[in-house]
């Protein structure tokens, strides 16, 4: 194809993508925000979305960024009849990454200020294997209610494992897998993700070695290293 022809294309493609990706978002005034159980001012899916299910079920606070191939559900299926009034509930200023997956059966809760890396899973129900002669996905476990609290951060490729309570300004490394309980002002990685760091009053972040990271204000206090 003559290399003109195939710059003009491009940049039709190009421009069509952009487009499409600005009129394709989920914000308020939209039909599809109208089909959540709330959704907040400012706030924004990104196109195009992977599953949005029950949505009725799901509330997302204002300020929210929900990045592209998301998926948001609430259930075992479309319409399930017993779903939770808030099944899932993102709270304000909430940024949830590109490909990341919540999917709630009770109670899936994210306070406000949460962000999320990419890729990032939280799911509050399991499969069980109890039975030796029912295929493992026709086998349900129970249902373990997720909170992550306000101001923390879960990195590119972490998974929260049903049952996990997560504090406030705490940091999931990036492809940890979490579950049970993260305190308050501490750091945590690893498959099964352990305690790294934390916060002493007074003292600083306390590494596992005993070594102390001082206090820092503002928005570039100093990086995070899951090594020390």
């Amino acid at each position: 194809m003559d290399i003109g022809i195939t710059t003009l294309l491009n940049r039709g493609v190009l421009a069509g993508w952009r487009w499409l990706d600005q009129i394709g978002k989920i914000t308020p005034g939209t039909r599809a925000a109208s089909k959540f159980g709330s959704f907040g001012a400012h706030s924004s899916i990104g196109f195009p979305s992977a599953t949005l299910m029950n949505t009725r079920s799901i509330h997302v606070g204002s300020g929210v960024i929900v990045g592209r191939q998301v998926t948001l559900s609430v259930g075992y299926g479309p319409d399930y009849p017993e779903l939770p009034e808030r099944g899932l509930v993102i709270g304000d200023r909430c940024v949830i990454g590109d490909r990341s997956g919540l999917v709630a059966h009770e109670s899936i809760e994210l306070e406000d200020d949460v962000w999320f890396g990419q890729d990032v899973f939280v799911c509050d129900a399991s499969h069980g294997y109890l039975d030796p002669d029912l295929p493992i996905g026709n086998q349900f476990g129970g249902h373990h209610p997720v909170r992550i609290g306000s101001g923390s951060w879960v990195g590119h490729g972490a998974i929260i494992l049903p049952g996990t309570t997560i504090g406030r300004n705490a940091v999931v490394a990036a492809g940890s897998v979490v579950r049970g309980e993260v305190a308050d002002h501490s750091v945590v990685g690893g498959a099964p993700a352990k305690l790294l760091r934390w916060l002493e009053p007074g003292v600083g972040w306390v590494g596992r070695g005993g070594d102390v990271r001082p206090v820092r204000r503002g928005h570039f206090g100093g990086g995070f290293d899951v090594s020390a």
